[in-house]
């Protein structure tokens, strides 16, 4: 199944611009799921917006709540949080540079493939990987997916780019508390030197592949014992209710102009014929991060 982009727009190095999608770099599908099932009538459990004395609701009829003290809720329209406009719906810049090595593992989230949208974007694109491979550096910059702005890290990866969504700060726990009572002690000298040798012994590099799923092996061999045995109860599941759902010197003249400017943005030369501007309107979007729930 080919992969679907979930965003689309520029890729920006000061006055360079480059059109580009964003990929999922992880399949979905690749473990077992299950669907929930009522037992005594074989049929499936589904889940429905209801509100207490009224019951189900429509959509349309839903707000977003964003909780206030007292346990009031201050409501917004969706619409109008799909209003707020941002550069970063359409434009990923990167806006500082930083050795790999100085973002903690705590802030990685989400990896995704960063492709170029045509072949006359690739020129551009191949210089934006090769320049960060050189450098060993990590570009940084925020960009607007799924109604969430998102602060992201992209580096080189093989023939192209990744990227990958980073955490805020306040989105982290601190890790004191938690550490508090350890005792800042060194350890003793004969089992660290055990423990040493055993890591120094069991050290390789990594290769993913040689790490499995065992739970989701054993429940793949479940489902097929079951699925011999035809004593092993089955249902039909009724599915109508469920809903349908420029070229080289353009970019060496922009590249050297982003140098002579400071590397300000002032103004972009794409790389390529920008994405085209979508009139469809705007996916609904979650509550506001801090201290919203909405309903």
């Amino acid at each position: 199944m080919a992969s679907r982009a979930i965003w689309k727009g520029q890729l920006r190095l000061s006055l360079v611009a480059i059109p580009v999608e964003i990929h999922s770099a992880v399949k979905t599908g690749a473990r077992l799921s299950f669907r929930q099932i009522h037992g005594p009538s074989g049929k499936p459990v589904r889940y429905e917006k209801t509100v207490p004395g009224i019951g189900p609701v429509k959509a349309d009829d839903i707000l977003k709540g964003y909780e206030l003290p007292d346990d009031q809720y201050l409501l917004l329209d969706p619409d109008e949080v799909d209003a707020i406009r941002l550069e970063t719906k359409k434009t990923f810049e990167l806006v500082q540079f930083v050795d790999a090595c100085e973002i903690s593992p705590l802030y990685y989230d989400k990896p995704y493939y960063i492709v170029p949208t045509d072949e006359l974007a690739e020129d551009a694109y191949r210089v934006v990987r090769d320049a960060l491979r050189k450098t060993s550096r990590v570009g940084l910059g925020q960009m607007t997916m799924r109604g969430k702005e998102y602060l992201c890290a992209v580096r080189a990866c093989g023939d192209g780019l990744l990227m990958e969504t980073l955490r805020y700060a306040d989105e982290i726990r601190d890790a004191d508390p938690l550490f508090r009572d350890i005792e800042d002690a060194k350890a003793d000298a004969e089992l660290l030197s055990v423990a040493t040798q055993l890591i120094d012994r069991k050290t390789a590099p990594f290769k993913a592949e040689t790490f499995k799923d065992h739970y989701d092996i054993a429940l793949r061999d479940l489902i097929e014992a079951k699925r011999k045995n035809r004593k092993t109860p089955r249902t039909s599941v009724d599915d109508e209710a469920r809903p349908k759902g420029g070229n080289v010197v353009d970019l060496m003249d922009a590249l050297r102009q982003s140098l002579k400017s400071g590397g300000k943005t002032t103004g972009s030369k794409t790389a390529s014929k920008p994405a085209a501007k979508s009139d469809a309107k705007p996916g609904r979007t979650r509550a506001p991060r801090k201290g919203s729930k909405a309903s």
